[in-house]
């Protein structure tokens, strides 16, 4: 099946922010008296908009984390990116032979406009996304799992669900494609390949994609 439009999460998809957002996360919330640990991180929060992070650790603590969490965080986050970001092996080709075959594309998550942004700006990715192409999980009232992410970004771009492929490399993301009723192939680099069982398709290198969406 050849898709009317390509939905790529951002985070470990196109720009390599996963391994930073989340030494930072665990870090912070250590610091705060939450114990986590890098891979406590990954498999609780990879994914999801921040408010996973706030409704998680109340839920599990009975404490609330500081009003200005995500501030703090987003400093920090922004201030390793400047560093450290750099795009995903391979998504830039991806975007090229997009672009050049005329299929539409954009971006859809759960970070907020300003990271995304950021990240895009620091790896050069922004050439490939104007604003039209950018949608955040501050666009809806609910952020993945929920479905809501991808169906505003899919009738923004005027293309049916089912006219969609969204590209994911979360367990969260794969079900809120899947309650989208999308298909969603499954980016395996840095999520073992059985959390993302809901996938329609697994692949691992980013080189590969462009063949498999394109055919």
């Amino acid at each position: 099946m050849r898709y009317d439009l390509v939905i790529f999460d951002n985070d470990g998809v196109l720009v390599d922010s996963e391994p930073i957002s989340n030494r930072l996360l665990a870090g912070y919330l250590t610091e705060l008296g939450h114990p986590t640990s890098y891979e406590d991180s990954l498999r609780d929060y990879m994914g999801g908009a921040m408010h996973r992070v706030h409704d998680l650790v109340l839920e599990r603590t009975g404490r609330r984390l500081p009003s200005d969490f995500d501030d703090v965080f987003h400093g920090r986050v922004f201030a390793a990116f400047e560093r450290e970001l750099e795009p995903v092996p391979g998504a830039v080709d991806v975007l090229e032979k997009l672009a050049a075959d005329g299929v539409a594309y954009c971006v859809a998550s759960s970070g907020s406009h300003e990271l995304i942004r950021t990240g895009h700006h620091r790896t050069g990715l922004d050439r490939w996304f104007d604003d039209e192409r950018i949608f955040s999980s501050q666009d809806v009232g609910r952020g993945k799992p929920a479905p809501d992410l991808f169906l505003h970004a899919a009738e923004r771009m005027g293309v049916a669900p089912q006219r969609c492929v969204v590209v994911e490399d979360s367990p969260l993301g794969v079900q809120a494609a899947v309650a989208a009723g999308m298909d969603v192939y499954g980016f395996t680099a840095m999520t073992p390949a059985d959390r993302l069982a809901g996938a329609t398709r697994l692949f691992g290198d980013m080189g590969e994609l462009a063949d498999l969406v394109l055919a």
